[in-house]
């Protein structure tokens, strides 16, 4: 250290007196002292970072790397339970449109057969008051056979007294009755 000393004070010496370099870490006197001063530095500051700051760079890495490791893990196991979630709820959703088919298709088939039910029992009606019209028809038209015979026969006994001649009932009727015959 001594050395040092009086290295250091020799080389401002020569600084002041304008005989050396002005930059004493570049006087060759002194390179041994820095060298050794380096070496020594160097040691300390290997020994300081590989006791204290690298296990402890080390540490927090590893603390990092299994934290990302059980993230992707809880992630991928989180998508395996989201996969399985869209599943049931695919599966779910398929039976529900299932279920409303056949729920559709009952509806069609209990409104086709009342629909079929009444379609019948109107075919019915629609018969019973189709055969009480025809009944109804055929009364008014043996009723109006009758009355345009009877008119007939009145106008046919009219008009052959009209004329002058006698009118016999019988025979009236039976030529009236001819004609209508065709």
């Amino acid at each position: 250290m001594a050395s040092t000393t009086q290295e250091a004070g020799h080389g401002a010496a020569e600084a002041a007196q304008g005989g050396g370099s002005s930059m004493p870490q570049l006087d060759f006197s002194t390179f041994g002292n820095q060298i050794f001063w380096l070496a020594v530095t160097l040691v300390v500051i290997y020994l300081i970072l590989s006791r204290v700051a690298l296990p402890r760079i080390a540490a927090v890495l590893a603390e990092r790397q299994g934290t990302i490791t059980n993230d992707i893990a809880a992630a991928e196991d989180l998508k395996a339970k989201a996969v399985e979630a869209e599943n049931i709820y695919n599966k779910a959703l398929a039976d529900a449109r299932a279920e409303a088919q056949r729920i559709a298709a009952e509806t069609r088939a209990e409104i086709q057969a009342g629909l079929d039910e009444a379609i019948a029992q109107a075919d019915v009606d629609i018969a019973a008051k189709a055969a009480e019209s025809e009944k109804a028809i055929a009364e008014i038209k043996a009723g109006a056979l009758d009355s345009i015979t009877a008119v007939a026969n009145d106008t046919a006994a009219e008009v052959v007294a009209a004329l002058g001649g006698k009118a016999d009932a019988k025979a009236i009727a039976a030529a009236v009755s001819n004609r209508m015959k065709g």
